[in-house]
């Protein structure tokens, strides 16, 4: 791949870069994100909404975005989801290849697991990450350094639950540690999930067997001097528990995160689909998103940031305070929702109270004047 040459791109969008080849991407999406649960007991994390949008569309929105042409989606949970929605990726226009775990393989098993598609440098995103890093400004440092493998690096307050970079003033990496008591923390530079990979890497992990970059590969390449970190303050956040679930869904809505949303960066209060009724007493404080036919009755407060997804019926004098809707929820006379989750096809009966980090699975009915306290989970398919 020729060291790549930036081009300014029309209507203020950000600037990407033409490698001389068609840059390819790796997203792994195979896990069963059990730390979501129960919001992924019925489906794959990459189909949960950030802002009324599945998580994985977002993400190849952010690929394209930089001239990335083609996708090879590892995946191995509930993969059919994820195939009947995106197709081949025509809709969104970046080429998808599915690549299919019929048991866990690891991080580096499975793009070794997709290496037939991978014949030149190529991307590789945990697909758990919602950031906006500028991946033109790492190609250009990967080309720079020389490096086998540049890691995306993020500083974060407590390093512990990741991989920790030492780097020199080069960017090389000098260590890399896997998850190290935070006393023990080289730096608090941690992995960001998202690498590029020269497809010689792929010959230092064995075909058919788990293997993880983190703990089999990096630290090889570290010793030799080939690992190289690319360090970013954009935003970054790990969607991976019920906790940043809802911080990202905040944060796409009131446009902290580059994501195109429609009227996210512009300050706009409301942001509202079509075919929707609100009622003119409703009192709404933006950032709030609301999907397509909608029904918001009178006397209902709704403080953002909130996502309410499509055909969401929400009654007469409800509270909805900084809460995440899916698709098909209706909310009863008088319900109040504080920072809670509630999944699709689910109802909140009259009178309902809903706590600080309440899960509500889908297919629920929350039967009236309940109160859920805080941090309650409610599993799907049930009536409570």
């Amino acid at each position: 791949m020729r060291p790549p040459r930036k081009v300014t791109r029309k209507n203020g969008e950000s600037d990407k870069l033409e490698t001389g080849s068609e840059m390819k991407s790796v997203i792994l999406a195979g896990g069963q994100a059990t730390r979501l649960r129960p919001l992924t007991c019925l489906r794959p994390k990459a189909m949960v909404p950030i802002a009324n949008t599945p998580f994985m569309e977002h993400f190849l929105n952010y690929l394209r975005s930089y001239g990335v042409t083609e996708a090879i989606l590892a995946l191995g949970h509930l993969p059919d989801q994820i195939r009947d929605y995106f197709g081949n990726g025509d809709r969104i226009g970046v080429r998808l290849i599915v690549s299919i775990e019929d048991r866990p393989l690891g991080t580096a098993g499975a793009v070794k697991n997709a290496e037939r598609y991978l014949d030149d440098l190529f991307l590789v995103f945990n697909g758990d990450v919602l950031t906006d890093i500028d991946l033109g400004a790492m190609l250009e440092f990967h080309h720079r350094s020389r490096a086998l493998v540049t890691i995306a690096l993020v500083p974060v307050e407590d390093p512990s639950a990741y991989g920790v970079a030492d780097i020199d003033d080069t960017g090389m990496i000098r260590q890399f540690i896997e998850k190290p008591p935070r006393d023990k923390a080289l730096s608090n530079l941690i992995n960001a999930g998202i690498y590029l990979i020269s497809p010689d890497v792929l010959k230092r992990i064995p075909s058919g067997a788990f293997s993880m970059f983190e703990k089999d590969v990096f630290p090889g390449l570290s010793a030799a001097g080939k690992l190289y970190g690319y360090c970013s303050t954009a935003y970054w956040i790990d969607i991976g528990t019920p906790a940043k679930y809802l911080t990202a869904n905040h944060d796409a809505v009131a446009g902290r995160v580059k994501l195109g949303l429609r009227g996210a960066l512009s300050g706009q209060p409301l942001i509202a689909g079509t075919e929707c009724r609100i009622a003119q007493d409703a009192e709404i404080t933006g950032p709030v998103m609301i999907g397509n036919k909608c029904v918001i009755a009178s006397g209902s407060r709704i403080n953002g940031p909130t996502a309410i997804g499509d055909s969401c019926r929400i009654g007469r004098n409800v509270v909805i305070d900084q809460a995440v809707l899916w698709d098909n929820v209706t909310v009863e006379d008088g319900a109040v929702l504080r920072h809670c989750v509630i999944c699709s096809n689910t109802t909140i009966g009259t009178g309902v109270k809903m706590l600080d980090g309440c899960l509500v699975g889908e297919n629920v009915t929350v039967k009236k004047d309940s109160l859920i306290d805080r941090g309650c989970c409610i599993w799907p398919d049930r009536v409570t």
